[in-house]
Formats: structure tokens, sequence, C-alpha cells
């Protein structure tokens, strides 16, 4: 689910890029191999990479029971994971001024649309990678780190600075489609007497 939800968002981003008269520069990939000795290193030339650099479980959402009432019986799943994304877009273009101009543009995007669902979303439908994709709903807002923590991320993903966006992505579920792990039948009806005191 993190790579289709990280691949309909590049689309979406692209997308807006297009309308807008730039280039659909926007990748899927780690911007910490930019400087690496990687042959992937050369996709990244004159892109803007989408890169998930964390992501954490939401602990509010963690202790809500799981289970399914059925026609003759209840299952039982293992709770849902509930998590936070945090996805970053570096600009790494031929000049500074089109990575400017990109990450402009993507702030605007995200401004205009917080939102996603499968209803106003539009991507590949067809293609077999988002075969598994049926429903989903999330939020996306800028996250704004300190310069300790920007200079924490960036150190931690090369040391060189780019323009960029930080992004946090809520709340995306994830669920292992085989995760019964127990059936119970319903109580249809109660015997006994009542006695009266």
């Amino acid at each position: 689910m993190l790579f289709e939800i990280a691949q309909i968002i590049t689309e979406q981003v692209n997308q807006y890029l297009e309308d807008s008269g730039l280039d659909k520069s926007v990748i899927l990939e780690n911007i910490a191999i930019l400087d690496s000795q990687s042959e992937n290193a050369d996709n990244l030339t004159d892109k803007v990479a989408l890169t998930l650099i964390n992501f954490h479980e939401e602990a509010t959402l963690k202790n809500f029971p799981n289970h399914t009432m059925e026609i003759d019986k209840v299952v039982y799943k293992n709770p849902i994971i509930h998590l936070n994304l945090f996805l970053l877009f570096s600009a790494n273009r031929n000049s500074y001024t089109k990575s400017l101009k990109d990450i402009s543009r993507i702030i605007e995007f995200f401004q205009g649309k917080k939102a996603f669902t499968q209803t106003n979303t539009v991507y590949d439908r067809d293609s077999i990678a988002m075969s598994d994709i049926k429903n989903f709903k999330f939020t996306i807002e800028l996250y704004t780190p300190t310069f300790e923590e920007l200079n924490f991320i960036w150190g931690t993903l090369g040391g060189r600075q780019l323009p960029s966006a930080l992004y946090k992505l809520s709340i995306l579920k994830v669920e292992r489609k085989d995760s019964v792990v127990g059936e119970k039948g319903l109580i249809t009806e109660i015997n006994g007497t009542l006695k009266k005191n």
C-alpha cells in the first residue's frame, strides 16, 4: 500500500505540473542515492524526487477492536494499522529557478487538494501495480521541520540540501487480507427463567 499511495501522489502532482505548463518532473525515488555511486542516481538528473523518509503508527487509533458481523458469525481480525507517512519532495532540477518553480507548484497543488479518495483522485486503475487499490482515504498537509530537524534530515540523506517540501500524509490504513484470527457464531437466543424475589 505504501508504493501505491506514493505512485498515486506522483501521478497527481505530475498532472498538475503539466497543467501549469511545467515538465512532469516528479519521480518516485530515494533522494539519498543522488550523491552515491548507484546506477539509479542518474534517474534523479533534472527531476523532483518523492521520497518516503519516515512513518509512524497513529497511537490514538491503535486500540480499536477489529471485527465484522456476517450473516451467521462474527469474524475477528488483528487491529488495522493506521500510519502517518512523511513524504519529501526534493527538486534536483538543472537550474535553481526550475527547482523553485516546481516546489512552488507542488505546494500550490496540495493547498488546493488536501483530501484524497478513490472518487476524487485520477490514477491508472488499469495498471497491474494498482490492482489491489479499491478504497482509500487520506489527507496530506505541509509539515514544517525546525532548522535542527531539517539539518538532521539532510545529514541523514547525504548532506547536500536541495529545495524541498516535506508533507505529512494521514492516515493510511494497512490490513492484511487473510488476517482472520477467529470466528464465532452469533448469539441468536437467550434461554433461562427469571426469578422474582
